[in-house]
């Protein structure tokens, strides 16, 4: 075969064969194909698409491009579940100890945050000494034993993403639904989990802006998955604002808590017992959302679902301490509230600039080796749709000095907009693709 050759068919529209797509990925891990190939493929793609069978086709050959992982040590039903990315996004904190509390088995890979949206691994690393990076075995036995493990996601896993998802971000290809879906789903597939639900996020604080291109990549995502042999479901939620109050990491992980101690329901807990529902339908141990539901709460009134945190915190390492006592978690020496210039209601929340808040003050990466400050971040006191008196607190930064904190207090105070007029609150919940 030769490149060029698959070039030119893409190129006219023509669809590429298995076989082509299979020599085409493992051809560029093992650098046969230089990138300018690689990136002309891309642009091909992104112009001229690909159908299902060739989504498919290219996200296993980049799930075969290095190491899988064998999920079958874990008896019974594995669930997953991956979000699109979002800011104030503490999703997992919440829903996969529920999950586990109620039967299923959780076993989650899980990414670092960078820019404006914040990785789950380095939220849980806000519980002192919790460690990611632990071994195939132990990550076995806490989900065998207790039901639920979160761990990093290994350099031998789908080793073609790393590669393809550099060249896309330097070569304007990020928005192509197939290039999306494949990376997304290999490492779903390489993951091993018999049931996928993915929280599809939209607005001005999620890589996808419209509700139309959410819907469309909800379902490319779940024919894939299905086409794949996993159960596969999707719920397209609203970014336009930050989810819930908090946007950090150890400010989360305490939102995070206050959930599970059912002190506090909104948002969070709405998309946390939806998600959570799908997973436990699509898993077969439920006959319906609501029945789910049910059970999920339950979890939080018994106490069982904060006992499972607990578990997965001192199994990785963690002071289990701290998901009781979360005075035991990183909190930054300078906390300063926003107060609003004028009174009305809030109509807008800049999900994305509050999230660049956070990353200001140092909660966030510029790049991946970068150190951040588990401490620092944003507590909304408002959000859209509420009234808001003139003094009063938009919300609180938590600085690590009165210099950031002062800037920090001018760019949140920008992130919001306010109006004379009522606002309706927006709906979270913008549709299931099941």
């Amino acid at each position: 075969m030769r490149m060029t050759d698959l070039l030119a068919k893409k190129r006219d529209k023509e669809k590429l064969t298995t076989a082509e797509i299979e020599w085409m990925i493992h051809g560029y891990v093992d650098e046969e194909i230089p990138d300018y190939q690689m990136s002309a493929m891309c642009m091909a793609i992104l112009l001229n698409g690909m159908d299902d069978r060739e989504t498919l086709d290219l996200t296993r050959a980049m799930m075969r491009s290095g190491k899988t992982l064998d999920l079958s040590p874990i008896r019974g039903v594995k669930a997953d579940k991956h979000s699109t990315g979002g800011v104030g996004d503490k999703t997992s904190l919440v829903l996969c100890p529920m999950v586990a509390a109620t039967g299923l088995k959780v076993a989650k890979m899980s990414g670092r945050g960078l820019g404006h949206t914040g990785g789950t691994l380095d939220k849980l690393e806000s519980f002192p000494g919790f460690s990611s990076a632990i071994s195939e075995e132990r990550f076995f036995r806490s989900v065998n034993d207790f039901g639920l493990a979160i761990m990093g996601q290994t350099r031998e896993l789908v080793p073609a993403d790393k590669k393809l998802y550099a060249l896309r971000d330097v070569t304007g290809t990020v928005p192509s639904i197939p290039l999306i879906v494949s990376s997304i789903m290999s490492k779903k597939l390489a993951s091993g989990s018999d049931v996928i639900v993915l929280d599809v996020k939209c607005g001005d604080g999620a890589f996808m802006k419209t509700e139309k291109e959410a819907r469309d990549l909800a379902e490319s995502l779940t024919r894939v998955g299905r086409l794949a042999g996993r159960k596969c479901a999707a719920v397209l939620t609203d970014m336009g604002q930050p989810l819930g109050k908090a946007v950090g990491n150890a400010v989360e992980v305490r939102e995070a808590l206050r959930v599970l101690r059912g002190e506090e329901k909104g948002e969070l807990l709405e998309l946390c017992l939806t998600l959570g529902a799908c997973m436990m339908t699509q898993a077969g141990v439920a006959w319906s959302a609501q029945e789910a539901k049910l059970e999920l709460l339950g979890t939080i009134e018994d106490g069982s679902a904060l006992e499972k945190l607990a578990k997965m915190v001192e199994a990785q390492g963690g002071d289990r301490r701290a998901v009781y006592d979360p005075s035991l978690l990183p909190e930054a020496p300078v906390q300063r509230e926003t107060p609003a210039q004028t009174g009305g209601f809030i109509r807008r929340i800049h999900a994305k600039d509050v999230g660049l808040v956070s990353m200001h003050l140092g909660g966030g990466r510029a790049t991946k080796e970068d150190v951040i400050d588990l401490g620092v971040g944003v507590l909304l006191n408002k959000k859209v749709g509420d009234p808001v008196a003139a003094g009063e607190s938009l919300g609180r930064v938590y600085a690590p000095d009165e210099e950031k904190a002062a800037q920090a207090v001018e760019l949140l105070r920008g992130c919001f907009e306010i109006t004379s007029e009522p606002v309706a609150k927006p709906p979270l919940i913008l549709g299931i693709v099941q």
